[in-house]
């Protein structure tokens, strides 16, 4: 084999290996901590939230660190928004929201509101938009509440 086509087949393992690691995963691993995914999605919620406050106060400044610093949070918050769309899709969607589940429209409904609204909150700086976001990502806590045998699961796995 070819130097070239060893180091394009090496190129595009590792970049299978890393989009699959980034979705954790979509494999049957069997390390799941639901609870603790929603708990990353209300971090980026917090964040979306305080970027949009600091975009606020930015935007009337004109000199060029706060243009810099506006810039950035803009960045951060959609960022963080495609943070939870991604979770949403990569891991919920695909491996928690399961058709023979009795509240399956119900589970679909609650968790594409969430992909609404972040991707809502990365097109506005409304801060209505941020607390929607919340509001919808908390929905989700009654499906995955934080389970010690998780916690235990992970300690023995590690």
């Amino acid at each position: 084999m070819k130097k070239s086509a060893v180091l394009l087949l090496i190129i595009f393992v590792l970049g299978v290996v890393s989009q699959s690691a980034h979705a954790h995963c979509q494999i049957p691993c069997g390390i799941y901590d639901d609870h603790a995914r929603v708990q990353s999605m209300l971090e980026d919620a917090a964040t979306i939230e305080k970027s949009v406050k600091l975009i606020a106060e930015l935007s009337v400044k004109s000199d060029a660190q706060s243009k810099n610093q506006l810039i950035r949070w803009v960045m951060n918050k959609e960022k963080h928004a495609q943070n939870i769309i991604s979770i949403i899709s990569d891991y919920f969607l695909t491996q928690r929201v399961k058709p023979v589940q009795k509240d399956y429209t119900e589970r679909l409904i609650k968790h594409h509101a969430v992909i609404i609204a972040a991707m809502k909150a990365k097109q506005n700086t409304d801060i209505k938009y941020a607390k929607n976001l919340k509001k919808c990502v908390k929905a989700l806590l009654s499906y995955y509440p934080e389970r010690k045998k998780n916690k235990e699961k992970l300690d023995v796995k590690r």
